[in-house]
């Protein structure tokens, strides 16, 4: 593709050199810059890509797209634009040929919800007969194929290079969680939603490489829905009315309590999962998904009217919806032992105590939680996460989830903090594995131990280095070491 066609709808503010030029490929990285390349300078959070120029044109770029004045290199175009991660996403779509404008793409964003939805949505095309591409926390698929992607939302180049590879293998649609990151700092610009849905906000992912406050979130949220061709809100979150006044399209809402488009009624939740009958513009019936928790009916509704708009039918629903299981979300770790551990992923005070209030509420014995909060997140979430511990279950061990640079310990008094005013009992073990290894050593019959905060996450990150932990193999190794016999301790 010559140059000048890849630029054509750039907001160009000057050109250097010649734009008659063959591209054979983009890139943000100059070490991934190759002949005829067009490198794209990215200013970061850590590094600036306009300090590597030299270094891409050693390694070949013909072009380099800058957002501020530069030494270009001999025999390099050098294009200046207002925003670089914004041309980045333009350049990307276009050297791919736009390839989400060919299949049915489907954008699931919200503070908690967003993968346990997008595979309930998949799940349910799949039932359809469908291929479905899917991209998320938890990687990339490509139907039963898995791919491994840094982010929750890949970067633009990355996600329209994804993109091109799912139309290669004619995938029918792709259902995607899009991150208030990945909105704010355009890596799903040039996407074309088909739907877009908002499953709720609370508090999180404010910090100084961030959001700076809730208000900037919510906005960085909202942008999905001036994207999509149809929305889909969650009404009975407050924030649903903001959501709804910003979106620059058709909107359908669900719902459990208030008056919406597609709810939940006569809801039986069981320890197994939960039960209800789904009423819809396009059909109702019983629903049946087996994970726990009143949350669940809230993603399986948004999964229900995501596929409804999509033309979906009841029964490949019922059956999509009744074979769900995602990693890390109330993931029951088998023990062989009288004590149930289970793995998941609620690092947030509204998905913490959603667990904790789900679980008590079947809990033979008692209800032992093991959590911590990551650094160089929301400090002021920390005491709210350490009252919800302290208020819902019997037993709390303090612990840490990923500490980045901060010191393990100063993050465990911020949590404690919290906790102390409940009056409930805990313990803080700053070390996760033998946090882990303290709750199991002590756990008796009928026991229920929540470990969350990790979820399908294999790695903890520290100041200094990222060390692999899968809490599977964690729980599994300290399983070999426990004598069936030792003592238990009372907590």
């Amino acid at each position: 593709m010559l140059l000048k066609d890849l630029v054509d709808n750039l907001k160009v503010i000057s050109i250097w050199g010649s734009t008659e030029l063959e591209i054979s490929g983009i890139a943000y990285d100059s070490r991934r810059v190759r002949g005829g390349f067009v490198f794209v300078c990215i200013e970061g959070f850590k590094t600036d890509g306009h300090n590597y120029i030299a270094s891409a044109a050693e390694n070949g770029a013909s072009a380099i797209l800058i957002q501020r004045d530069v030494d270009v290199p001999r025999g390099i175009t050098a294009i200046r634009v207002g925003d670089t991660r914004e041309a980045l996403a333009e350049v990307s779509a276009a050297f791919y040929r736009h390839p989400s404008r060919r299949f049915s793409l489907m954008g699931i964003t919200g503070t908690k919800g967003k993968t346990t939805t997008s595979f309930m949505v998949k799940s349910i095309l799949e039932a359809a007969g469908q291929k479905v591409g899917l991209v998320g926390t938890l990687g990339s698929r490509i139907g039963g194929e898995v791919l491994v992607t840094e982010r929750t939302t890949p970067e633009s180049h990355d996600l329209q290079a994804l993109f091109s590879e799912m139309l290669e293998k004619k995938v029918d649609s792709v259902v995607m969680e899009v991150s208030s990151q990945g909105l704010e700092l355009h890596r799903v610009s040039q996407c074309d939603y088909d739907i877009g849905v908002f499953t709720n906000i609370s508090q999180d992912h404010i910090g100084p490489n961030e959001h700076p406050d809730f208000e900037h979130y919510l906005r960085a949220k909202a942008k999905l829905f001036t994207m999509c061709k149809k929305a889909l809100v969650n009404i009975d979150s407050k924030y649903s009315g903001y959501i709804i006044q910003a979106a620059k399209c058709d909107v359908l809402t669900y719902g459990i309590d208030g008056k919406a488009d597609i709810r939940a009624a006569d809801i039986a939740e069981h320890p197994g999962g939960v039960d209800f009958y789904a009423v819809t513009p396009w059909f109702e019936g019983e629903i049946r998904v087996n994970v726990p928790g009143r949350f669940s009916v809230y993603n399986a509704l948004a999964a229900i009217g995501v596929c409804g708009i999509a033309g979906i039918g009841y029964d490949a629903v019922k059956k999509g919806l009744e074979a769900i299981s995602v990693p890390g979300r109330a993931e029951i770790v088998d023990t062989g032992r009288d004590f149930t551990v289970m793995i998941d992923y609620a690092h947030t005070p509204d998905s913490l105590e959603n667990i904790l209030s789900t679980v008590k509420a079947y809990a033979p014995g008692r209800l032992i939680c093991v959590f911590g909060c990551g650094g160089d997140r929301d400090r002021g979430k920390r005491p709210v996460m350490g009252e919800v511990a302290g208020r819902i279950a019997d037993y709390t061990v303090i612990t840490s989830d990923n500490p980045r640079t901060e010191e393990p310990e100063a993050i465990l008094k911020e949590i404690e903090e919290g906790i102390k005013g409940t009056g409930a009992e805990y313990v803080t073990i700053a070390d996760r594995r033998s946090a882990i290894k303290y709750s199991m050593q002590n756990a008796a019959q009928g026991d229920i131990i929540v470990l969350a905060g990790k979820g399908h996450e294999t790695y903890q990150i520290f100041k200094d280095k990222t060390v692999h932990f899968d809490e599977r193999e964690v729980v599994a190794e300290i399983l070999g070491e426990l004598d069936s016999t030792s003592l238990r301790m009372s907590i």
